[in-house]
């Protein structure tokens, strides 16, 4: 299943589309995989749609990164007939810690081509995604391209999971094609090797690997060394949700344990104090009890279930300036 851009999109995108020349541009792309084969799998076909409509100007490599203790992931890059023009690889870690993943990942991508690019096993990538990063980063010559990911729900999932905006809670700003940005997600960007080679302090941190918000500071981190990084509106990646993620009590904890992350990794990058996340959590909850009065007052449905999600974050950021790590699942 791959999802295509609309066609306004794609003329958008069309328009500041520039050929090459010289060499081809080599990205290396990893995933960090946890107990998801089938969704793996759908990683891989769109990933290998992705590299052909980017040839003859970008070359990419795949590098599966198993984090099964039994790699049970290995039965799936065996399985793959895909060719992608750097090879698919594995790489074992087996540990559970998403940390230990996403750096051998890193480790072993960098030695594919001049660009890692990080995706996650339950995404799928649009046709032009590689395309799209690419073409940016060569217009603004950015040291890294951050993109949009897009939740889809089940469509068998409840009513209100489509109706009330919950992907909104978490999903990334939209912003214009090429503007700079200091927040990136390793759901779908970009880096250049050059710069990790230049700053090997600058890797996920081990002690995050299973409350979360690893990448949030690895990429602050690496912000705060000088990483220039711009947006790519089009390079859009689908993450998509499986049942057990369709429930009520799932995204109340997820939104919670968002906020909590928020917390932990200001405080740990040292861009916010506690008064300043208190101050936002406080913010945060009057915007989420003032949802349901706007609604109401224009004679429409308070979205309680949407409310009650947001405002858990402001809770989470409490907890988390309290300096409490919650564990993500």
């Amino acid at each position: 299943m791959v999802f295509k851009e609309s066609a306004a999109d794609r003329s958008e995108s069309d328009k500041h589309l520039a050929p090459t020349s010289g060499e081809p541009t080599r990205v290396g792309v990893y995933v960090c995989t946890y107990r998801r084969n089938e969704p793996l799998s759908r990683m891989l076909d769109s990933l290998e749609v992705a590299a052909r409509q980017a040839e003859p100007d970008v070359e990419l490599g795949v590098v599966v990164v198993d984090d099964n203790a039994d790699g049970s992931a290995r039965q799936v890059v065996d399985a793959c007939s895909h060719h992608f023009p750097l090879g698919l690889h594995y790489s074992f870690v087996g540990t559970g810690n998403i940390a230990e993943a996403r750096n051998a990942g890193l480790n072993a991508a960098m030695e594919l081509g001049e660009w890692v690019a990080m995706v996650d096993d339950d995404q799928i990538v649009v046709e032009r995604w590689l395309s799209e990063l690419v073409r940016v980063q060569q217009d603004t010559k950015a040291d890294a391209i951050t993109a949009p990911v897009y939740a889809r729900f089940p469509d068998d999932g409840p009513r209100w999971l489509h109706d009330q905006p919950f992907a909104a809670l978490w999903g990334t700003k939209l912003r214009e094609d090429g503007d700079p940005v200091d927040d990136l997600q390793t759901a779908n960007s970009m880096i250049r090797t050059s710069f990790l080679r230049e700053h090997p302090e600058i890797r996920f941190a081990v002690d995050l690997g299973s409350s979360g918000g690893e990448d949030m500071v690895f990429y602050r981190a690496a912000i705060d060394a000088g990483l220039k990084a711009h947006y790519s509106r089009h390079a859009v990646n689908w993450e998509l949700e499986s049942a057990d993620r369709a429930t009520y009590r799932y995204q109340l904890r997820r939104n919670l344990w968002h906020g909590n992350t928020e917390a932990v990794t200001c405080l740990r990058a040292g861009r916010d104090g506690r008064a300043r996340i208190v101050a936002r959590a406080a913010k945060r909850a009057l915007l989420a009890a003032g949802h349901p009065v706007g609604r109401l007052r224009s004679g429409r449905s308070p979205q309680a279930r949407y409310t009650m999600a947001y405002a858990l974050q402001s809770v989470g950021l409490l907890i988390g300036a309290a300096g409490i790590k919650l564990t993500h699942g």
